[in-house]
């Protein structure tokens, strides 16, 4: 043996040895005639130290690596023979399976040729001769067994990183099975009906002059795009996707008012309180001197409160309601609901978007009750996070997607610093100076387990350990487990520069808005994704001085977590940053757990397999208009829940 890398021995034990160290560990001697391998293990129990006995054989598979005196396996997986076995007593690789608790990789591949066994005769072959020919498609069911049980001449860089042909095969049915899902759902959409609005909004054009800005172009084009939209009798259903700071909000305000100047309501559901509630103060500001009356929904009102609000809702009374989770309650009905504006829709499950937008009557008007009319009301989605082509293609096929991909004149970008905590000295001396410059400051404190409790004790001992080192400054907490009344007056108090540093969770990860805050340092930056490091530091860099965000980190840095602190600090572009997130953690991650109702990718990797998306977006295009009854059963075979995915 003479170099690192897996790969699979055959041996006989020369002895077996506990050592005490730092760690216990059983060490394991095997030779053949070309030389001398110790087996590691850290985990073991006394049978298996029994079962390892000098004079047997053992076959191994793992990954070599040089030790001290020869080549060393960690934890390899393993078989024993009482004497020396056929060295090719495999006909096929081994395959090496995720393996869970009580479950090891033995088992599992015995319940995996089990599968193979009684399941395979019976698996159909979907895709018709003529796309397998004309793609050069191999078989479904060759492509089950190369993947589990592939020859052993085969391709096992390819294998591992899951290029084989027989998993490219699996993976393009299963991108083929997503995407003809959506194109089912958007042909319905299409054929239900919804309120056509006129294109005329008075109110839009008296908010335009009130601004006090211009909007961009980018801004412009989008608003066009959404009354095209809205204007059409079909349910808009439309994602617009824009930077940290590109202005969403005012585009979603002008899809608001021709909603209502059409004698339409609206609901506005965000995420969380605090974005709620941001909502909520921007729409009274720019909407209620225009005589719209907004109404707030959220599961902290009080009895009174609530009551009140459910009336002015179900009478019309509310043109626009703002809310949170309280909007999907059994007793909330709009009288006539004709718009949903959904914001960082990713964070919210199918079926809550679904039970919102079943909630206006069943009739809009006597006309409608006449010919038995039910309107689904139009869509807007809105989120800061980029979405990568190949995600959208996938993910959001049913969609309209529009970007705001310009940002307002004036923003500058964010100036990004990396640093070890060890240096958190030298950040209070700087925030010191920017406070007393005038300037205010954000100090995030995010934790790996994210129940509110353990990050508002993380922010409260921060905030502590600030007001100790800089007594001089105004500094007060914020964290998602305050009463609302108590958030509303802390952010308000930070948005009229009467706080110098603002100590929060991640609750402020989007929606809030205060010019004056240039700084901003997120402790413990390792632990977060990409995607929530650009959206934070969108925070800052909203007024004319320049911003920065200090990314501090707790040392040392594994290689995933160095290489996003180094993304962070080398570009401000979400889109750039979008991608790369989806090559690190996936779709998963990017779109939010509860993103969609489908279940996560069983085979295919969206970064890996974004070549494929060409062919399966012709592939769909032969099936739906060749073999249509082809559809339903590639899509059954793949994704579960498809009916209450289908009615999103």
């Amino acid at each position: 043996m003479s170099h690192s890398g897996d790969c699979v021995i055959l041996g006989q034990i020369e002895a077996a040895d506990i050592r005490y160290g730092r760690r216990r560990s059983l060490l394991v001697s095997v030779s053949d005639n070309t030389g001398k391998l110790i087996l590691r293990f850290f985990h073991f129990n006394q049978s298996q130290q029994r079962a390892l006995t000098r004079g047997s054989w053992i076959q191994c598979f793992g990954e070599t690596r040089r030790g001290s005196h020869c080549f060393e396996m960690v934890h390899p997986e393993y078989r024993v023979f009482p004497s020396e076995p056929n060295p090719n007593v495999e006909s096929s690789l081994t395959a090496v399976y995720s393996t869970t608790e009580g479950i090891g990789p033995t088992l599992i591949r015995k319940l995996v040729d089990q599968a193979l066994v009684s399941e395979l005769p019976h698996i159909e072959e979907l895709l018709p001769r003529e796309i397998q020919q004309q793609f050069n498609l191999i078989p479904l069911t060759d492509a089950i067994i190369n993947t589990h049980k592939p020859s052993p001449d085969s391709d096992t860089t390819a294998l591992i990183e899951g290029i084989h042909p027989a998993q490219q095969r699996l993976a393009l049915e299963e991108l083929l099975s997503h995407h003809l899902a959506l194109s089912q759902l958007r042909h319905r959409r299409e054929v239900a009906i919804a309120p056509a609005f006129f294109r005329d909004s008075h109110s839009w054009a008296k908010l335009i002059k009130n601004l006090g800005f211009s909007l961009t172009n980018a801004q412009k084009r989008v608003i066009r795009e959404i009354f095209d939209d809205i204007s059409g009798s079909s349910p808009g259903l439309r994602l617009v996707q824009g930077d940290v700071g590109s202005g969403k909000t005012v585009v979603a305000s002008a899809a608001a008012l021709l909603a209502i100047d059409n004698g339409y309501q609206v609901a506005l559901m965000a995420p969380t309180e605090l974005l709620a509630e941001q909502h909520r103060l921007t729409f009274t500001r720019w909407l209620e001197p225009l005589g719209v009356t907004v109404q707030w929904l959220t599961g902290k009102l009080g009895a009174v409160e609530r009551r009140e609000a459910i009336k002015n809702i179900a009478s019309g009374g509310a043109n626009i309601t703002i809310g949170t989770h309280a909007l999907f309650q059994s007793d909330v009905v709009f009288h006539r609901l004709g718009l949903i504006i959904v914001d960082e829709q990713h964070r919210f499950g199918v079926d809550q978007r679904m039970a919102l937008r079943n909630k206006t009557s069943h009739t809009n008007s006597a006309n409608e009750e006449q010919n038995h009319t039910h309107l689904v009301p139009h869509q807007l989605i809105m989120s800061a996070t980029p979405i990568p082509r190949s995600l959208a293609m996938i993910f959001y096929a049913d969609l309209d997607v529009s970007s705001i991909d310009e940002l307002p004149p004036g923003r500058k970008p964010v100036k990004t610093i990396v640093l070890p905590n060890t240096r958190r000295g030298e950040v209070a001396l700087r925030i010191r100076r920017i406070c007393e410059g005038g300037q205010q400051v954000y100090w995030v404190c995010p934790l790996i387990d994210e129940s509110d409790k353990l990050q508002a004790q993380a922010a409260t001992e921060t905030c502590k350990e600030l007001r100790t080192q800089l007594p001089s400054l105004r500094i007060e907490l914020i964290h998602g487990r305050l009463k609302t009344r108590e958030k509303e007056r802390i952010m308000s108090a930070f948005s009229q520069g009467d706080l110098d540093v603002l100590v929060a969770t991640t609750v402020i990860e989007v929606g809030v808005d205060v010019p004056n805050a240039n700084l901003m340092i997120i402790e413990n930056a390792e632990r977060l994704g990409l995607a929530q490091l650009h959206q934070l530091r969108g925070r800052v860099g909203r007024g004319a001085e320049k911003a920065s965000c200090v990314l501090m980190y707790q040392p040392p840095l594994g290689k995933l977590a160095k290489e996003r602190l180094s993304i962070m600090r080398d570009t401000n572009d979400g889109f750039k940053i979008a991608q790369q997130d989806l090559e690190q953690r996936g779709p998963g991650e990017l779109l939010g757990t509860r993103q969609t109702g489908l279940q996560q990718m069983q085979v295919a990797d969206l970064s890996r397999d974004k070549h494929l998306l060409p062919t399966i977006e012709k592939i769909a295009r032969i099936l739906i208009a060749t073999y249509p009854e082809s559809i339903d059963p590639i899509i059954d075979r793949w994704i579960k829940n498809k009916e209450q995915y289908a009615n999103v």
